[in-house]
């Protein structure tokens, strides 16, 4: 009876071995990839091409104020910030000795005069003796010659007046423009020199709610920035706002740095809330091209090409002759459509001539694998792990088979080996 049994068991453990191998491979056989295929609309896009710099801002007019003479800033009248009129005292130079020099050029020029004077008088009275025959032509024309210098002696000296004059002028130091004083470079009882260059003093902004931004275009990227271009920039002092501009200058001279050739775009900044200020690097998005409501289709779309290894035997494939093509699905049917093409933005592209507003066409292909998730598990010595479309498999020795037909085995012997459980 003992061998009985145990022959029972074991023509049991055969028949579910069995029968979970043929389940194994039948239902592994049904484990193919699913084809699908993702299809977008023909829509109409706005397409923007666009160049990336950095900048500086600037403001529009910025006036360096100097001095032509040399002394000590005797008055301040203004600091940073404050607004100043054209023609309004802003500082004064010390005027003692330029005072002095005055009054040295009009003693010079009286003493000129005077000299005038008396050869006029000189000349006129050689004149008439020589008329007379009294004196010789030489007495005459030396007569003459003297009065002549002493007449160009006057001359240089009203124009050593007139330079003294206008140096003292300079002391008294005023604004060029109306503005903003955004620089000042000196303070009360400094010496300045102008011996060689003029001394900076002050910088007065004109305006600085009209501003603009100095930008550095790449050299690859200048053919396309034109006048006129929208542009939008960031400054890092307000990281959430974007600031609004249009290109209105670019300047023909290169700079070179490292061996990198740009070009500076001139770009204008409307500044009326004045958060903009002189010195911020700007973050500039010039749009070198800007088309609204263009018929356009997804760039991936124009690189699709289906073939039979890629979306299978039940596809039919209808293709065409074109540079460009762009494919539908209709009745498990792919059909090529040339297409004409024209900008692109390198998300979109624009299509001139092939396709309709609406018209659906295939962008890509999804492949669909059935998911095997579940990891391998040991229990009673049986070996489980994932198994075809997602059921454990479990094996023994070197053969497997899923919880349901173990389970369906187990059922019809209605016996369990002692080192087989039943789920």
């Amino acid at each position: 009876m003992k061998k009985l049994r145990i022959s029972k068991i074991w023509i049991a453990m055969i028949v579910v071995i069995i029968v979970a191998v043929a389940a194994w491979l039948f239902s592994g056989s049904k484990n193919e990839e699913q084809i699908d295929f993702k299809q977008e609309a023909v829509t109409t896009q706005t397409l923007q091409n666009s160049v990336t710099a950095t900048g500086t801002i600037e403001a529009v007019t910025s006036v360096t104020v100097g001095t032509q003479v040399s002394g000590i800033v005797n008055k301040l009248y203004v600091d940073y910030n404050s607004q100043v009129k054209k023609g309004e005292i802003i500082a004064e130079l010390d005027k003692t000795n330029l005072m002095s020099e005055l009054n040295t050029a009009k003693a010079n020029l009286a003493s000129a005069q005077s000299s005038l004077n008396y050869q006029s008088a000189n000349m006129n009275r050689y004149q008439t003796l020589y008329k007379k025959g009294l004196v010789s032509a030489d007495d005459y024309e030396n007569a003459l010659l003297t009065y002549r210098q002493a007449k160009e002696q006057v001359a240089s000296a009203k124009e050593n007046v007139q330079k003294a004059q206008t140096n003292l002028s300079y002391a008294t130091i005023t604004s060029p423009i109306d503005g903003t004083v955004i620089s000042k470079s000196v303070e009360e009882g400094q010496t300045v020199a102008a011996s060689f260059n003029t001394p900076e003093l002050f910088t007065i902004a004109k305006d600085l709610t009209n501003m603009q931004v100095i930008a550095n275009v790449d050299e690859a990227d200048i053919g396309g920035v034109k006048e006129g271009d929208r542009v939008n920039f960031t400054v890092d002092a307000y990281p959430d706002d974007v600031f609004q501009g249009t290109v209105k200058q670019v300047r023909l001279e290169a700079t070179t740095t490292n061996n990198v050739v740009t070009y500076e775009v001139v770009i204008s900044a409307p500044n009326a809330d004045l958060k903009l200020k002189p010195g911020l690097t700007a973050n500039v998005t010039i749009f070198t091209q800007e088309r609204a409501g263009i018929l356009a289709v997804a760039n991936k779309a124009l690189r699709f090409t289906p073939t039979k290894e890629t979306v299978g035997k039940n596809i039919k494939i209808v293709d065409c002759k074109g540079k460009n093509k762009v494919w539908t699905l209709a009745n498990n049917t792919l059909t090529a459509h040339s297409v004409t093409i024209g900008q692109s933005d390198g998300i979109h592209t624009e299509i001139i001539k092939g396709l309709k507003k609406g018209q659906k066409i295939v962008t890509e292909i999804i492949v669909n694998t059935p998911e095997e998730n579940e990891e391998p598990q040991q229990s009673q010595g049986l070996i489980s792990g994932p198994g075809p479309r997602g059921n454990k498999k479990y094996e023994y020795g070197k053969r497997q088979y899923s919880s349901k037909q173990r389970k369906e085995s187990c059922d019809r012997t209605r016996q369990c080996s002692s080192r087989l459980s039943c789920g």
